[in-house]
């Protein structure tokens, strides 16, 4: 629920927008830089997204200046809360990955609230994927199975956090595989929880396909299965949950916010900036030379897709909590 605080400060700005760039001088969005809060640290998929689409958009608001501020802590609270707690005059936006987003205030208090946000696109859809070392004797999805039921509370997995889009996907693949709960070792980003795996320190690693396709192709990392609706054309040997008898379709949807309240001629140029950004052909193949499956939604698009996770998100809190 809004605060009173909250509904003046939207009020107003709804008051202001109609003049708020022509009060401005047309200063926005030339007057400062604008902060684009990462809450999650350097090399991550928020991040590595951020960094390559911003010099697309910034070409398309002439005089613009983004810096990246990295804020990581809490897995990805502490720079939501930044962002939503900004005020809400264009300067300051950020990024976000959905199902964390809405997991975090489900799991435990936070200074924010996840559909309160200013949507403006989301960019990146990276399906969740199940990778061990190249020389783990899992060799498929059918062997990880057997070993979860034959070894139960001994196969160790990790994830990029509590409540994080891999952890969610896999409560959900123990549930649908009817498996004993598997060890759940969570790390700060893919950044450091994959020199574990690689290291023999984890069984495997639930991640996002886009960040682990690399060291697939490199022969360092073997993939088992991936929540796509079809297999992917940069690891087509890697099956689908649903070949494998799981209607699994998971991942990670990471895009661009603001805080609530932003003025709508604000927003509605950031969202122009986006999807031209997001239609670009340079962006495009730059994203795919990176592993980056893209699915561009902007505005109230945006919104309604984080709008449906969010109630799944809370069902399946009610069925199975995932605290620690």
């Amino acid at each position: 629920m809004l605060t009173r605080r909250r509904l003046g400060v939207a009020a107003a700005a709804a008051f202001a927008a109609p003049s708020l760039l022509h009060a401005q001088g047309a200063a926005w969005p030339n007057a400062r830089p604008i902060e684009v809060i990462v809450p999650f640290p350097p090399g991550g998929g928020v991040d590595v997204m951020t960094r390559l689409i911003l010099p697309h958009v910034q070409a398309r608001l002439p005089g613009t200046n983004f810096v990246v501020i990295n804020r990581a802590g809490a897995a990805g609270q502490l720079g939501l809360e930044a962002i939503f707690n900004a005020a809400p005059d264009g300067y300051t936006i950020g990024a976000t990955t959905i199902p964390a987003h809405s997991g975090i205030p489900i799991e435990r208090a936070a200074r924010y609230r996840p559909l309160d946000f200013t949507f403006l696109a989301n960019i990146v859809d990276d399906p969740n994927a199940i990778f061990v070392r190249a020389d783990s004797p899992i060799r498929s999805f059918a062997d990880l199975i057997t070993q979860a039921k034959a070894r139960p509370g001994q196969l160790t997995y990790g994830t990029t956090g509590v409540g994080s889009d891999d952890h969610i996907f896999m409560l959900e693949l123990e549930a649908a595989a009817g498996l004993p709960p598997l060890v759940h070792v969570p790390f700060a980003g893919s950044a450091v929880l994959t020199p574990q795996l690689l290291g023999g320190h984890l069984d495997l690693a639930v991640g996002n396909a886009g960040e682990m396709i690399a060291l697939s192709r490199e022969g360092k990392l073997r993939g088992l299965a991936v929540a796509a609706q079809q297999r992917l054309a940069q690891s087509p040997e890697v099956p689908t949950c649903r070949e494998l008898g799981h209607d699994l379709v998971a991942g990670a949807s990471r895009g661009l916010l603001g805080p609530p309240g932003m003025p709508r001629p604000v927003a509605g140029r950031l969202e122009e900036a986006l999807a031209g950004a997001l239609a670009d052909p340079a962006f495009t193949q730059e994203a795919e030379r990176l592993f980056m499956p893209l699915r561009p939604l902007t505005g109230e698009a945006y919104r309604e897709m984080a709008a449906a996770v969010d109630a799944q998100l809370r069902a399946l809190w009610q069925r199975r909590p995932w605290r620690g």
